[in-house]
């Protein structure tokens, strides 16, 4: 390391949720650089972001010199530089799945859900706010119902996506099934992913990550 981390960060961001919940299980201490994604037209496409992160998105981690862009980047980088606790398993076979359904996740429902998709959604095709919901909750469901098939009766289970530490699936995991909640999906057919995020939600490191703990956070949800 060289420097004080800081993370461009947006409390109500399932992606820096992420990333908040890495830095806490990695005991790293870390200067929050609010960026708003929705006040005055989003800060996120302010030119001073831009040059800073050219896609206009949060997370962006900075470390001294370095610019590290993408939640799993971000994650797999601080995993190298601090190996304990690890976040990845310790064999290919493992990581590898670790990896994929950490993908269920930022690579499959998020992407379809955040909130330019969503703007997009509303002004170009001007979709209505229930046909915006429901299709959230729709890709919703389809990818936790795989991510749930994969760790139902899985022998690498526990009480994380992988055995008995948490990583970087349960980082993903977390922050998702918040947003199922925050629109109203029905997540009982996810029985062993709410265990797990019980599991989660019992550790510090993930309640001080939750969106409602975050200093631009507003006091309603506080």
């Amino acid at each position: 390391m060289s420097g004080t981390l800081r993370l461009y960060d947006y409390w109500r961001s399932s992606a820096a949720y992420r990333v908040r919940i890495a830095l806490n299980l990695k005991g790293l201490d870390y200067e929050s650089v609010p960026v708003h994604l929705v006040r005055d037209g989003g800060e996120q496409r302010r030119s001073e972001f831009l040059t800073l992160n050219p896609q206009g998105l949060v997370p962006v981690l900075v470390d001294g010199e370095r610019v590290v862009r993408q939640s799993l980047a971000i994650i797999e980088y601080l995993d190298e530089l601090h190996p304990a606790p690890p976040l990845l398993p310790s064999t290919a076979r493992d990581r590898a799945r670790v990896r994929a359904l950490a993908q269920i996740v930022a690579c499959d429902i998020h992407p379809l859900n955040n909130l330019r998709v969503m703007q997009y959604l509303e002004r170009e095709l001007e979709a209505t706010e229930m046909q915006r919901q429901a299709w959230m909750r729709h890709w919703m469901a389809e990818g936790l119902a795989a991510m749930e098939a994969e760790v139902v009766d899985h022998p690498s289970s526990g009480s994380f996506c992988e055995g008995e530490l948490p990583g970087l699936a349960d980082c993903c995991l977390v922050p998702q099934l918040y947003n199922a909640r925050r629109f109203a999906l029905d997540l009982s057919p996810y029985p062993t992913l709410q265990r797990i995020d019980a599991n989660c939600s019992a550790l510090e490191a993930f309640r001080d990550a939750a969106p409602e703990r975050q200093p631009d956070a507003p006091d309603s949800v506080r």
